[in-house]
């Protein structure tokens, strides 16, 4: 009886000592590794953090330049004292260089952006185009000097994602550390820009990777760590907007009114969003009509822009200036609500028109604008029982923000980093999830999903949709000579049925062929304007069911590690 302790704790001290050497030998074999890789990740959030404070600060020296005044700050107010002709042809000048930037070093003549990266993520191993991405924010750049009605952040982001793929190249990085490698310069970016760590690090995870593992928390956080470093040592700890003193209000009696807030901005962003993309649909239509050349489009919106600034300066560039009024509630009612009309108009035709940038700031400017109209209404019926305006607008601005972004948490974040105030968390949440919950029904998710869906790629349905995309028929097919193959007579016959598929399509189409013939195998040819079409193999449907239940394997494995 005497031996069983000492047998308890023998045993137990083996097991530790077991277990110590196993965790040694970890720490020996992987852990530098990890430490290579989060040193990677630092050098990549520095990157980026100083690559979005450049594009910030090049802003403010182009249009210091081209409208003659160093206060950019309050550019909106400067422009009403300069001679018309300036107001129209700098946006016009402005769109001219960007439409030749993006004809001569991009296939399509369009601006890269947030959903680019989106797309690098779930189908190219955390790759993006590099070329194509440099004349992007070139045009950008050049759109958001000069006139353009869009944002900054997007055309950081996918500056990010560019530094993170030519790492990610150098060091042949696999699909995993790519897509991580990726979040973390799209984290560092979005801090760096907004001065927001917290919500830089989620924005990577919840919009661009659009998963929460623990392996890519780490890495992530610390690049999202370096890039608000980058953006205090320059600008220091203060936030973009400064609010207010609101008071301690109870706003609890007005918590319905946030709710049906939210509801209003949700509509909001589906205006904008649709405002968007009919645009980009009538731009299309008047170019294929008229035969217009693709690089005189964006100057034909430029020139558009400078006459609607002409009477309505607010609606050139980022518009924060815009945006701290509206917060302040600084605005009557009639001014709020025109002043959102025409943003959304204006974000539209920049956009529509192929000028570059992105939809964040806009959508900040036009939420700010749609809660201080909809406070100076609700405030005017109920006076007794509501708070202060600021407090409308500031829910107003995440709500149509995530909205638009399709991203809750990481918005309400960016507003409560942004304007320094987490008292009113509980307003800013009830709208930001009335809006989200409304537009995703509305729309395809978010703008950025909703690009892709208009372009055929599925990503809002989920990896069972998308992954199929990622496989070309071509690759998976069994060749004439391979072992297995299929009989070349019955390959001929079911040619002759109308039963193929062209070499050069994914598993996305061939799936239903697969469905509709119920055979074991299609036929694959190269298709010639011509000519007959030749038999390149055959694609079986148990290697393509292989290769997709491979697939969605391996991404719920990195979803869960």
């Amino acid at each position: 009886m005497a031996l069983k302790p000492r047998l308890y704790l023998s045993h137990h001290y083996n097991l530790a000592r077991d277990q110590t050497r196993r965790g040694w030998e970890v720490l020996r074999e992987k852990g530098p590794s990890k430490i290579v890789f989060w040193f990677i990740a630092l050098v990549i959030g520095i990157a980026a953090g100083f690559a979005a404070l450049f594009f910030r600060k090049g802003i403010n020296a182009i249009q210091a330049f081209l409208y003659g005044t160093e206060d950019t700050q309050h550019l909106h107010s400067f422009i009403g004292s300069l001679d018309w002709y300036w107001v129209v042809l700098i946006p016009t000048f402005g769109g001219l260089v960007v439409g030749l930037i993006l004809h001569n070093f991009t296939r399509d003549a369009r601006a890269r952006s947030v959903s680019d990266v989106i797309l690098g993520s779930a189908l190219h191993e955390g790759r993006v185009e590099t070329r194509a991405g440099l004349a992007s924010t070139l045009a950008s750049l050049i759109t958001l000097s000069t006139g353009g009605s869009s944002g900054r952040e997007g055309p950081v982001v996918h500056l990010a994602a560019v530094i993170s793929t030519l790492v990610s190249r150098r060091i042949n990085a696999s699909g995993v550390t790519g897509r991580d490698l990726l979040g973390c310069a799209v984290a560092a970016a979005v801090s760096a820009s907004f001065n927001a760590p917290i919500a830089g690090a989620l924005f990577a995870l919840e919009i661009v990777l659009r998963h929460f593992a623990v392996h890519a928390f780490a890495p992530i956080v610390i690049a999202s760590v370096a890039g608000t470093v980058i953006n205090r040592l320059e600008f220091g700890g203060l936030t973009e907007f400064v609010l207010p003193t609101i008071g301690d209000v109870s706003f609890y009696a007005e918590l319905p009114a946030f709710l049906l807030l939210g509801l209003t901005c949700g509509i909001v962003a589906v205006i904008l969003m649709r405002g968007i993309f009919w645009a980009e649909d009538v731009g299309n239509y008047i170019q294929d009509l008229s035969k217009l050349p693709r690089y005189i489009r964006p100057m034909v919106a430029g020139a558009i822009l400078g006459v609607i600034a002409l009477w309505f300066p607010h609606i050139i560039g980022v518009g924060y200036e815009t945006t701290s009024r509206a917060l302040s509630g600084d605005m009557i009612l009639n001014e709020a609500i025109v002043f959102a009309a025409l943003k959304i108009a204006a974000v539209s035709i920049t956009l529509g028109g192929r000028m570059g940038g992105g939809v964040f700031s806009p959508s900040l400017m036009l939420g700010a604008l749609t809660g201080l109209a909809f406070g100076l209404i609700a405030t005017g019926v109920f006076p007794t029982m509501s708070g202060a305006t600021s407090l409308y607008a500031l829910a107003g601005m995440g709500a149509v923000a995530a909205a638009v972004l399709g991203a809750p948490i990481s918005t309400t974040l960016i507003v409560f980093e942004m304007t320094g105030d987490w008292q009113t968390g509980l307003a800013v949440m009830v709208a930001v999830s009335m809006s989200t919950a409304l537009a995703s029904r509305l729309v395809h998710r978010s703008f950025f999903l909703t690009q892709m869906e208009r372009r055929g790629v599925h990503l809002a349905a989920g990896p069972q949709a998308y992954l199929l995309c990622m496989f070309t028929v071509a690759r998976m097919m069994r060749r004439p000579d391979d072992p297995g193959a299929a009989d070349e007579q019955t390959c001929w016959d079911l040619i002759g049925e109308g039963t193929y598929i062209d070499g050069a399509a994914t598993l996305e189409a061939a799936m239903p062929v697969f469905e509709q013939s119920g055979a074991a195998y299609i036929p694959v040819v190269a298709l010639q304007a011509d000519a007959p079409p030749e038999l390149l193999g055959a694609l079986f449907y148990v290697d393509a069911l292989k290769a997709y239940n491979r697939a969605l394997a391996e991404t719920a494995a990195e979803e869960h590690s």
